[in-house]
């Protein structure tokens, strides 16, 4: 009998337990729910709702009406000032010829002096047409069978040589020009100009003709 009422005893203090137990459970649970509901009712109570509104943009300002041209009146210039100038009466002068100038006679020029000596032109001594013959004619010429005449003019020393030779009349080929005044230069002999009595430089011209012979 007293296993007995111990066996129950134990089975109602467990029972006992376990509902205390439950009852700590469902309290905890109910006083957590319910302060975390207090709370979020507090929060949403504090909370204010703030509603932004975007500023809308400033209207633009219509730009004020232009202002309205003013017509000027045309400007009339006044006719032009018609002034009539009278020329003065003309004079006429007559002028009165300047006296003639005394006439001076003048003396007639002197006469030249009569010459002191003898005056001649150069003349050529011998034969001119021995100046250039048949063997001076040059190779190149020949074999070409070219032919001319050669104008010369020579200057000539007081001692009756030839200072220089110049061609007047070309022949038409340079090298029988050439042998013209080297031949003349180098043959040509004269009896000197003179003037008043005295030998002085005189000048000279001919032609020379350069023919093949047959």
């Amino acid at each position: 009998m007293a296993y007995a009422d111990q066996d129950g005893m134990s089975t109602n203090r467990l029972v006992s337990v376990v509902i205390v137990l439950l009852l700590h459970a469902f309290l905890g649970y109910a006083l957590v729910t319910g302060l975390a509901y207090d709370a979020v009712v507090a929060i949403k109570e504090k909370m204010t709702v703030v509603d932004v509104k975007e500023e809308e943009p400033p209207e633009e300002e219509e730009p004020p009406p232009e202002p309205e041209k003013q017509i000027e009146p045309p400007v009339v210039s006044p006719p032009p000032m018609v002034v009539t100038v009278t020329p003065p009466p003309t004079v006429r002068t007559v002028d009165t010829p300047p006296p003639a100038a005394p006439i001076v006679p003048t003396a007639a020029p002197p006469a030249p002096p009569p010459p002191a000596g003898p005056t001649a032109e150069a003349k050529p001594r011998g034969n001119p047409g021995n100046w250039a013959n048949t063997n001076d004619y040059p190779s190149r010429a020949l074999q070409q069978e070219r032919e001319g005449t050669t104008g010369f003019r020579v200057t000539i020393g007081v001692d009756g040589r030839v200072i220089d030779c110049q061609v007047t009349q070309s022949s038409g080929h340079a090298d029988l020009d050439a042998a013209t005044c080297t031949n003349v230069k180098r043959r040509a002999r004269f009896e000197p100009a003179v003037r008043n009595g005295e030998k002085v430089q005189g000048s000279y011209s001919n032609r020379v003709r350069w023919q093949i012979p047959k």
